[in-house]
C-alpha cells in the first residue's frame, strides 16, 4: 500500500550539490530524547547521510517552525517526529493525515514532500502493539488504561486492535477522560471511566497501560488481582522505574517500560521518511531494527 508522499527512491532528494536532507524530533523539553540515537543508527545502517536533530519547540511555536522549514533554502527537510505537547497541536497544520492520526486526534510523525505538503501519521498505536507483542501480549479481552492524555488515545486504540471489548480508564479527574472515552466508544469499546483511587479495587485484567508522566506518583496501590494477572506496560522510560512500575514489581507483578514502544514507533517513522509509507518494509529491516535497539 502506497501512502501520499511515497518516494520510489530514498535518495531522490540527494542530488549532487543539493542541500542536505534534514529530520528532527520536536518538543519541549527535548534534550533527553532518545529519538536522535534511534534514527541516526537507522540511517547509518541504510547508508543514508541524513541529519537528525533534537530541536526545542514549545507549545505555540510549531506553526512558525513549520513555516520556516517549508522554505528553508539550506536544507531539504524530509520529516519530523513530534513529542508532547505538539502531537495534537500539529493537526490543524497538516495537508493530509492517516487513519490513525485522524482517529486518535494525534500525529507524532510529519512527512514533508517536495511540493511543500505536510503529511501526518500516528505510529504510536502500532508501536504499542508491536512492543506488547514482544512481551507475549497479542490478544486481550479487556484492558485497564491509566491516564487520559494524547498518548492515552493511542493506547486505547492499540487495546482495541488487540481485541479488547472493554477498557476501564482511570484518571484523577473524570472530566479529563472525556476525549479518550468518546474515542473508545467510537471504535466499539465499552469504556468505564473510574478514578485513580479505584485502582485499589480494580478487577483482574491481562493488561494495564499507564500513560501518566514518569515522575508522577499515583498515590494508590493497585489491587492484588490486577498486579497478579496483568502486565503493566508503562509508556514512560526515563526515569525508570516509575513509582508505579517500582511498586508493581515490588508486589510481585511484571512491569515493562516504554522503550519498546519508542523503538517500534521509530522504525515505522523511518519507513515513512525513507519511502513515505509506514507499511513498506525497509531494506534489511531486521538489521536496521537491531542497530536501533542497540543504540538505546
Amino acid at each position: 500500500m502506497t501512502m501520499p508522499g511515497a518516494e520510489p527512491n530514498a535518495t531522490a532528494e540527494r542530488r549532487a550539490g543539493g542541500p542536505p536532507v534534514r529530520l528532527a524530533v520536536l518538543g519541549s523539553p527535548i534534550a533527553h530524547s532518545k529519538s536522535p540515537a534511534l534514527h541516526r543508527a537507522a540511517y547509518a545502517r541504510l547508508g543514508l547521510d541524513w541529519r537528525y536533530d533534537a530541536i526545542e519547540v514549545a507549545s505555540g511555536e510549531l506553526g512558525g517552525f513549520l513555516d520556516r522549514v517549508r522554505v528553508d533554502p539550506d536544507a531539504a527537510w524530509r520529516g519530523l517526529s513530534l513529542t508532547m505537547p505538539l502531537k495534537q497541536e500539529v493537526l490543524g497544520r497538516l495537508d493530509h493525515v492517516d487513519r490513525l492520526a485522524a482517529l486518535t486526534g494525534a500525529a507524532n510523525t510529519v512527512r514533508l514532500t517536495a511540493d511543500g505538503a505536510l503529511h501526518g501519521f500516528n505510529t504510536d498505536v502500532e508501536g504499542i502493539v508491536r512492543a506488547l507483542g514482544e512481551e507475549g501480549i497479542d490478544r486481550i479481552h479487556r484492558g485497564v488504561l491509566v491516564g487520559g492524555g494524547a498518548t492515552a488515545g493511542s493506547a486505547i486504540v492499540a487495546m482495541a486492535e488487540l481485541g479488547a471489548a472493554e477498557v476501564d480508564v482511570h484518571v484523577r479527574e473524570p472530566a479529563r477522560a472525556a476525549a479518550v472515552a468518546d474515542l473508545g466508544s467510537r471504535i466499539g469499546l465499552v469504556v468505564r471511566v473510574r478514578t485513580i483511587a479505584e485502582l485499589a479495587d480494580a478487577a483482574s485484567a491481562p493488561l494495564v497501560i499507564s500513560t501518566v508522566p514518569g515522575g508522577a506518583d499515583l498515590g494508590v496501590a493497585p489491587s492484588a488481582a490486577l498486579v497478579r494477572d496483568a502486565l503493566l506496560f508503562d509508556v514512560a522510560y526515563d526515569p525508570w522505574p516509575t513509582a508505579l512500575g517500582a511498586g508493581w514489581s515490588a508486589a510481585g507483578g511484571r512491569a515493562v517500560h516504554g522503550l519498546g514502544m519508542l523503538l517500534h514507533q521509530a522504525l515505522l517513522q523511518v519507513r515513512i521518511f525513507v519511502a513515505g509509507d509506514p507499511f513498506a518494509p525497509l531494506p534489511d529491516e531486521g538489521g536496521v531494527l537491531g542497530v536501533m535497539r542497540r543504540s538505546v
